[in-house]
């Protein structure tokens, strides 16, 4: 018998239902081959909670216990997992198995699980499907990546103005393609193209004898099939849409984006964003040694060439540094001081250019705004290390020259953290790839120029 202490319930919330008290029952039960007490853990779990929990997981054990779940396994687990689990979930699956989750799953979810396949595996499942289903997510599959139309499932509610709401009552009570979960009905004229919505809400407050064109709202959001995940992610956000219609380009209506999904993207832009600026593209915590390597070691690759332009400047200055070992000793204060301005600067503006909340309109407003934010913060950290250097070395001169590269460092560093994603962003190229590189590498170079530069003006001639 399962332990009470770790039986999940509707009432428990996911950290509890997979507290690491109950995680290691699980691997106790998959490591003794206990089929039986891992059924009895495992099976209760909310979908999201048991892909959480294959991601906890190692290799061989996620093997175990996907055997041991065997057809009771619930296919929206696949939806929820991380991609590389999730290909190596599939992996172990029949594609029978498979085809007959997809056709559990709403559309929606049926192309994200197909969409990272090879060609081939997605044949070997999509032959397994009725035509009808099978045409539908071929088409959805057509579109371009990351669009409108593979984000949208295809099963909504949809109805032409001249009913009444007992008509759409009726239907949507005997009608079986139905979505499982939806928010609003759209009104569509003969040639399916969207005139307006009704929130559910209102059909179930609203008189039977009521025609759906006296309640309807007719201004809408619609969404183009081929629009980018991304942009319709701000639509939703500038909006407060709860669910939109995707059209085509002939106006059409052929599905519905709803806010779970954009949920969704939301959270997967930002931590691609976040991912990006640190170097180490898709990675995800469930990655392997070989996988995460191959991740991280291009973007280390590219930092040790501008790792040797900046020690170039440096040795443009070897004969200064070695008459006074203090240069040595406080140069590198000037470029982590300038590289932890320019990575401010930056950060806030790759993401306002994805929030699309810096445009031309305010383009120059904002770099004004950033040169005087280089301003005083360089002022006021030139006189703070300035004093602090003469009070440790006994050198004014000296003191005066790291104040003053520091506030030149500063200027550059919040002038490039704004100006180079500005830049590629304006040349088509993703701000949040390349930005921290060229960033981090002007730091460096102007604060060991500025610095010892000056040092060897103002200290040696």
């Amino acid at each position: 018998m399962a332990d009470p202490a770790f039986t999940n319930t509707p009432e428990e919330t996911a950290e509890e239902a997979l507290s690491p008290g109950f995680v290691r029952s699980v691997v106790d039960a998959v490591d003794r081959a206990d089929a039986a007490q891992a059924r009895e853990l495992v099976l209760p779990l909310r979908p999201a909670d048991l892909a959480e929990l294959f991601e906890l997981l190692r290799n061989d054990e996620r093997e175990d216990l996907v055997r041991m779940l065997g057809t009771d396994l619930n296919p929206e687990v696949l939806s929820e997992l991380d991609e590389s689990v999730r290909d190596h979930v599939i992996e172990l699956l029949d594609p029978k198995d498979i085809a007959a989750a997809l056709t559990e799953m709403d559309s929606d979810d049926a192309v994200y699980l197909l969409e990272d396949m090879d060609e081939a595996e997605q044949r070997l499942i999509l032959e397994q499907l009725p035509a009808t289903e099978r045409a539908a997510l071929e088409q959805s599959l057509d579109y371009p990546e990351y669009s409108a139309g593979r984000l949208m499932q295809r099963e909504l509610v949809a109805v032409p103005p001249f009913w009444d709401v007992g008509q759409t009552i009726d239907y949507m009570r005997e009608a079986d393609e139905l979505p499982d979960e939806f928010y609003e009905i759209f009104v569509v004229d003969a040639a399916y193209k969207p005139m307006g919505t009704v929130p559910l809400s209102r059909v179930m407050r609203t008189k039977r004898p009521i025609k759906v064109s006296e309640i309807m709202e007719t201004e809408q959001t619609l969404i183009p099939v081929t629009m980018d995940q991304e942009d319709v992610a701000l639509q939703f956000s500038k909006y407060d849409l709860i669910s939109a219609a995707v059209v085509d380009e002939a106006g059409r209506l052929v599905g519905v984006i709803t806010v779970d999904d954009i949920v969704e993207v939301i959270s997967e832009e930002a931590a691609e964003d976040i991912r990006l600026l640190a170097g180490v593209g898709e990675e995800a915590i469930s990655d392997s040694v070989f996988q995460t390597t191959r991740s991280r070691f291009p973007w280390l690759f590219v930092n040790l060439f501008t790792a040797v332009i900046a020690a170039s400047v440096i040795a443009l200055f070897d004969a200064a540094i070695e008459q006074m070992v203090a240069l040595a000793v406080l140069m590198p204060i000037v470029a982590s001081m300038g590289g932890n301005a320019g990575t401010q600067t930056m950060t806030v503006t790759v993401r306002a250019l994805a929030t699309r909340d810096l445009v031309n309109f305010n383009a120059r407003r904002t770099i004004l705004r950033e040169f005087l934010v280089g301003i005083v913060n360089g002022a006021l950290f030139a006189v703070l290390l300035g004093c602090l250097v003469f009070l440790v070395f006994g050198n004014l001169s000296l003191g005066g020259v790291i104040a003053a590269a520091v506030l030149i460092n500063f200027i550059a560093a919040c002038l490039a953290g704004i100006l180079i994603p500005l830049g590629l962003d304006k040349i088509g190229v993703d701000p949040a790839v390349s930005s921290a590189v060229f960033v981090t590498t002007t730091t460096d170079v102007i604060g060991f120029f500025s610095f010892l530069g000056l040092a060897a003006l103002v200290l040696f001639y």
